[in-house]
């Protein structure tokens, strides 16, 4: 009967874990998103090396998928290629990530710790949110294709020039660019909805990626025009880097990755602090 009652007495006290909040966001401005790139320029001054080196990657992948296409007529190579190179490149975003944490703690640089941190990123939620952004983006490139085959019907084109030609001279042509470019914008909003916030924080705080994916939401929809600001300074960006042969990546991405890391902050309340 004592034994009874001690195991009652002990059960008692065990007490359900409290369930974890919901990360606190912040309503920012566009000085903060001024503020964060500065913050991205400085720390790609600070360690260039690291920064120049996962810049380098995103290039290389991105003239191997377009010379696959273009030059060597294996393009049969080119949407994996592409869908690889999606699931590989959040890990080398993570890279960038590491490099701004450890400046902003004062703590060492060093190759081994930053591969170290993409390497644990294996097991944890950030693989699943590389699969969101390649399920998007197959989204994407099946929207092309129905597209075309709306607009354009299924004719062959001898050469690529002859498809441009037939895209920008044509009223079917015209009309498949202005319905796929308002198809892309909403693709693209639903994308950085998605993961503007949402990689740093599963590298800072282990969350799931549902909730990742949902307060990256709600950083967009409290903070609107300084979101969607910031995502046209992307692509903007991304489009004149691309245009020299994929070269001005090299800077361009890890300054951007840094920013991202700069905008999180600002975004997001620190677990501890909440």
């Amino acid at each position: 009967m004592a034994e009874d009652n001690d195991n009652t007495n002990a059960t008692s006290l065990i007490k359900p874990a409290a369930p974890r909040k919901a990360p606190i966001v912040l309503e920012i401005t566009l000085n903060d998103v001024i503020d964060a790139l500065s913050a991205g320029l400085q720390d790609f001054r600070k360690a260039p090396v690291y920064g120049l080196a996962f810049g380098a990657f995103f290039a290389i992948g991105g003239i191997l998928i377009v010379l696959t296409a273009a030059a060597f007529n294996m393009s049969y190579l080119s949407y994996p290629l592409a869908a690889g190179f999606v699931l590989i490149g959040p890990f080398a975003a993570v890279g960038i990530y590491e490099v701004s944490r450890r400046l902003e703690r004062n703590e060492a640089l060093s190759w081994g710790t930053i591969f170290r941190t993409m390497w644990d990123q294996k097991g944890r939620e950030l693989s699943w949110m590389a699969f969101v952004v390649l399920f998007i983006q197959i989204m994407w490139m099946y929207q092309v294709r129905l597209l075309l085959a709306i607009f354009m019907g299924f004719r062959s084109f001898a050469s690529f020039g002859e498809f441009i030609s037939e895209i920008v001279n044509t009223p079917e042509g015209l009309m498949f660019l202005a319905i796929g470019h308002v198809v892309g914008a909403i693709l693209s909003l639903i994308l950085l909805s998605l993961t503007v916030i949402s990689f740093p924080l599963l590298l800072e705080e282990d969350r799931d990626f549902i909730t990742a994916m949902i307060t990256s939401v709600k950083a967009v929809v409290v903070s609107p025009v300084p979101m969607i600001s910031w995502a046209i300074v992307v692509t903007i960006t991304l489009i004149v880097s691309i245009a020299p042969a994929f070269i001005g990546l090299v800077v361009t991405l890890p300054v951007l990755g840094h920013t991202t890391w700069h905008l999180y902050r600002k975004c997001v309340v620190p677990e501890d602090a909440g």
